[in-house]
């Protein structure tokens, strides 16, 4: 499927947090949907659920710092009918309460829309604790759930007006810091598919998320280092878009995968089940490799991990230098 970038995107972005696209786009759907309600866990505006609580107060219920109440309390209002939202800093949900997620929504496959804000290491200087890096990992493992990764905050807001209407218990994943917007309002969504961004020949570099723009960056930087690279942008995790991925692969032979999370389970882990499954073919996976984040400034810890565009290109390019291209007949 066609995916409209922002030209001016890698030279001058424009730049919004991803949740504010997800304020926006749950305000919209409220609009269209009586039966949605939201609730949250003291942080109705760092969340941007304020917007539908201004605008719909009759359907909105501040739980208070009670995270696990607050998915049981939205499990019932799904067996009743409605549509519920339920919105926390990721660390706290699904951090603290995944057990009463798996059990009263996923188990019961009530069409709950967990939205887990403040996600990877770009918090800042929150520090470790909030640092949410293991939460694609927790969700993707439940039956039922869908985990979705949006791109930017132009996608959040399609993606949130989609979860509301799946009829699926959903889990939408947020950052806090300002990030490049690199998609556009004709820009397609759809939940289960992934979008090439860029065509290449020499490997396909797979993003979810924010690192998706860094991909695509650095796919830029790398033409430079004559090493030509597809971009493949995958903002749902979980189902993921076999055909798009394996068509991607088996035109390069060779895969580099990134996200703002822990690589082991995450979406890294879930590409090299894919591949090993389908189609074996080597992979290195750009992520947080099996460690805690730090307190610091976001850019500055991007940096430091390694999951900026400048810092992932000498791997990328050595990766390709060193593997062969491989293919089914081999």
């Amino acid at each position: 499927m066609s995916y409209q970038i922002d030209h001016n995107a890698l030279t001058n972005p424009k730049l919004e947090p991803i949740r504010a696209g997800f304020g926006r786009g749950l305000k919209a759907a409220g609009a269209t949907n009586d039966k949605i309600v939201a609730l949250c866990a003291d942080l109705t505006e760092s969340t941007q659920m304020h917007l539908f609580r201004d605008e719909f107060p009759d359907r909105f219920i501040e739980i208070g710092i009670a995270e696990q109440n607050l998915v049981t309390v939205a499990s019932g209002l799904a067996r009743a009918g409605k549509t519920p939202f339920v919105s926390s800093y990721a660390a706290f949900s699904p951090g603290r309460n995944w057990e009463q997620i798996r059990t009263t929504i996923a188990l019961n496959n009530q069409p709950v829309k967990v939205i887990g804000s403040h996600a990877g290491v770009s918090v800042g200087p929150d520090g470790a604790t909030h640092q949410m890096l293991e939460d694609i990992a927790l969700m993707r493992v439940l039956p039922n759930m869908v985990v979705i990764v949006p791109g930017d905050s132009v996608e959040a807001e399609k993606a949130t007006r989609a979860i509301a209407e799946n009829g699926q218990p959903s889990y939408l994943r947020l950052a806090r810091e300002k990030s490049p917007v690199f998609s556009t309002e004709e820009s397609p969504f759809e939940i289960g598919t992934a979008y090439v961004l860029r065509e290449g020949h020499d490997v396909s570099l797979l993003g979810t998320g924010a690192m998706s723009y860094q991909l695509l960056k650095a796919a830029s930087l790398l033409a430079e280092m004559g090493v030509d690279a597809e971009v493949v942008h995958v903002p749902t995790v979980k189902p993921l878009d076999e055909s798009v991925i394996l068509a991607s692969v088996r035109k390069t032979g060779r895969v580099v995968t990134a996200e703002e999370a822990q690589i082991k389970g995450g979406f890294g882990g879930a590409i090299a089940e894919l591949l090993s499954e389908q189609l074996p073919t080597p992979l290195k996976r750009i992520g947080m490799q099996d460690r805690f984040g730090e307190s610091g400034a976001p850019n500055e810890l991007l940096d430091y991990f390694g999951l900026t565009a400048e810092k992932m290109i000498d791997n990328i390019a050595k990766f390709v230098r060193d593997t062969p291209q491989y293919h089914r007949e081999y």
